[in-house]
């Protein structure tokens, strides 16, 4: 039997924000038995909690959704940093498939270091693709210099500005319009301005996630975006995202960008987080 804990993951209190399972002590585990159990969790994303190579490390971890392993997010690393933190400030390093990341832990808020900068990809998203995709019309895609587009920070994203807070709330994954829009990557992100900063859904439906409640790695990859449509100024620039809201799993996100000379330099992404229950599940035999 492996102990877990599972927390809500940006968000202040239980059962809002994005659910979050933690394993303890998988080490030994085959990748077969640590996707069954993520399945077997159904969360968005389980965490496994393993010991580092490097033992100036924390921890080395592996992050799965219910069908399909990824190299970083962003809530598990938020909720696993603040369960190992003990309530304590300080510094937690993770080490990531993507690479190492880094959280600083300051009275209660978590805030983690995307351990690799976002870039665009390339791949035309047209107006009409993007409103197929969500069922809605071409006149609710963009607003200002924003455009759909794709990018990735490991992870990588389909991203869709939409008009405003009404087109967001009418979106929907429409079939197989989605599926081809999103081919190769599986997750949409959607966006709209919401005062100085923005509220989002994010859908991935082919990788067992109907739709996220918050999106950690689709927040820092967001960056890539902001900075092609003009969005973004030198030096450090900060955004709140609210996510999950049609869910009813109201998500709070803090998200820092740094520039200099016209380029991404550093990207930072910050939460809270709320325990909810713990106990112990069995190990698959494979």
């Amino acid at each position: 039997m492996l102990s877990y804990h599972v927390r809500d993951v940006f968000t202040d209190r239980a059962f809002a924000g994005n659910p979050l399972a933690i394993v303890l002590d998988p080490d030994g585990l085959s990748d077969a038995q640590m996707q069954t159990i993520a399945a077997e969790f159904n969360l968005s994303e389980t965490i496994f909690v393993m010991a580092p190579a490097n033992p100036d490390h924390d921890a080395a971890v592996r992050i799965f959704l219910p069908r399909a392993e990824v190299p970083f997010a962003g809530h598990p690393v938020i909720g696993c940093a603040l369960h190992l933190s003990g309530g304590r400030d300080g510094r937690i390093a993770l080490e990531c498939q993507a690479g190492l990341v880094e959280v600083r832990i300051a009275d209660g808020v978590a805030e983690l270091t995307a351990p690799v900068l976002p870039r665009m990809v390339a791949g035309d998203v047209t107006t009409d693709d993007a409103a197929a995709a969500l069922g809605l019309g071409a006149s609710d895609i963009g607003f200002g210099d924003h455009a759909p587009c794709r990018a990735e920070a490991g992870p990588g994203f389909v991203f869709v500005p939409l008009r405003d807070i009404a087109a967001l709330e009418r979106a929907r994954p429409s079939g197989d319009a989605f599926a081809r829009l999103t081919a190769g990557l599986g997750k949409l992100y959607a966006f709209a301005p919401d005062g100085g900063g923005f509220r989002a859904r994010m859908f991935a439906p082919e990788m067992g996630i109907p739709e996220d409640p918050a999106t950690g790695s689709a927040t820092v990859t967001l960056a890539a975006p902001l900075l092609a449509a003009g969005a973004l100024h030198e030096g450090e620039n900060a955004f709140a995202l609210r996510q999950g809201v049609e869910m009813g799993r109201p998500s709070d996100l803090g998200l820092r960008i740094d520039v200099a000379d016209g380029a991404l330099t550093r990207v930072r992404v910050s939460g809270r987080s709320a325990p909810v229950a713990s106990g112990r599940i069995a190990i698959p035999s494979m």
